[in-house]
């Protein structure tokens, strides 16, 4: 069975958890794309877990874990996150990353941090990682890939040429920067190739091998729909495609191989950086939901944009993924409110819209269309089935489920690997 495990909103739904959670039912963990400007956290019986880079279902031993070949990887941080686990008794050999994934350079945070402050008021709010110029370079057919650690003279060859002829002479004449030494760079990657080989294959086969045996196979996205480079809210997006479709080109899985694609929401929506955003809240009450649900970013710790839940954006989301079931996360963060809200639309220049808008200049002017329901007002963590939770809770959860058109089967309500309610489906049997 393969399954796709995809966020809905801006990021940040919750997906380390679900992915821990089918992780312990699954045969391999494929992460599809993106770099390490995305976090997941698990929290276990052996304390919290941060992963950048790191596929969720490392902490399962007997679960292949895969950086697939959409993944921009950068071998610093995964070597610091495979001696992270180590420290922490755990080896990570279940880990295999792709040859063909591109790596990110020592010059692609530099060149990320110039270039967004070169647009000065008009920045992104990018996270300085290198993710963008990583995967510009790839496109450009400039970039090094996770294989070519394994050739020297090859390296040596392209290092000459792309620091040389091509990334030098834009520090030095346009950014009046220090140039780089690509000598100096190749010792540096060398060091990384004996760390790294043991991890580097080719997945193609692996993969092909696991679908031929019918293994149980889950595909992780980072970031979400709505930082999608084409259906995001472009250009306030990431710099590749977390969608459903970007998950298959990502791992080389066909589309006729997928069971079911899973959305993942948070009970609520955050953002981080800029962009349009028109169910914020800008008062108290975003204030309390972001200190209750400690809504700081897992990379780079600002605090992020709070809202209502948008039904608008996560109806757009199921279907631009074709979600066949929801995960609702975080749900006991809103264990304390009197009354919620929910976005069910926008009104734009007194026409209704039931989706997000393309046009960003005409979607960040659009005015919410809220419904209000009252909140349970208890605590939520100790429920484990459908029927232990508040007849308020339920009736919140099914109208988000109406609203976005897919039935919601998964329930986050608290952190723990525990704290999770299931309305029957069965996944990964």
């Amino acid at each position: 069975m393969v399954i796709i495990l995809v966020g809905c909103q801006w990021g940040d739904e919750g997906k380390g958890k679900v992915i821990d959670y089918l992780a312990a039912k699954a045969d391999m963990v494929i992460r599809s794309q993106g770099g390490n400007n995305a976090g997941h956290t698990v929290i276990t019986e052996d304390g919290e877990f941060k992963f950048q880079l790191m596929p969720s279902g490392i902490l399962h031993p007997e679960c292949t874990c895969i950086i697939g070949n959409g993944v921009v990887v950068d071998p610093i941080v995964i070597l610091r996150e495979i001696s992270q686990l180590r420290e922490r008794g755990i080896d990570p050999k279940n880990l295999i990353v792709s040859e063909r994934a591109h790596m990110v350079m020592r010059y692609h945070p530099l060149f990320d941090q110039l270039e967004e402050d070169s647009r000065g008021d008009d920045r992104l709010g990018t996270t300085w990682r290198g993710i963008g110029p990583a995967y510009a370079d790839k496109v450009r057919r400039i970039g090094f890939r996770i294989g070519d650690l394994q050739k020297e003279a090859f390296m040596r060859k392209k290092l000459a040429f792309v620091v040389g002829n091509v990334k030098n002479p834009i520090l030095t004449k346009l950014y009046e920067k220090e140039a780089y030494d690509w000598e100096s760079m190749l010792e540096e990657y060398m060091g990384y190739a004996k760390l790294l080989d043991p991890y580097i294959k080719d997945t193609f086969p692996v993969i092909q091998e696991a679908l031929d045996r019918n293994a149980n196979i889950l595909l992780e996205g980072a970031q979400a729909t709505m930082l999608d480079l084409d259906f995001g809210t472009y250009p306030y997006v990431t710099s590749s495609n977390p969608t459903a479709g970007g998950a298959l080109t990502g791992s080389g899985i066909a589309p006729t191989k997928v069971d079911l694609t899973i959305g993942v929401y948070k009970a609520y929506t955050s953002r981080v950086g800029y962009g349009p955003f028109p169910s914020e809240l800008t008062d108290e009450v975003g204030d309390q939901i972001r200190e209750r649900g400690h809504e700081f970013g897992t990379v780079t710790g600002r605090p992020r944009r709070i809202g209502w839940f948008d039904a608008a954006v996560g109806r757009y989301s199921a279907r631009v993924n074709g979600v066949g079931c929801a995960a609702l996360m975080r749900l006991d963060i809103l264990d304390e409110q009197p009354m919620l809200k929910v976005c069910a639309g926008y009104e734009f220049r007194g026409t209704r819209h039931d989706h997000p808008i393309a046009n960003i200049s005409h979607y960040k002017h659009c005015t919410p269309i809220y419904e209000e329901m009252p909140g349970w007002e208890t605590e939520i963590g100790a429920a484990r089935c459908w029927e232990d939770l508040p007849q308020r809770c339920r009736d919140y959860v099914d109208r988000v489920g109406e609203l976005i058109g897919v039935p919601v089967e998964l329930v986050g309500t608290g952190p723990r690997r525990d704290q999770f309610v299931t309305r029957g489906r069965k996944l990964f049997d």
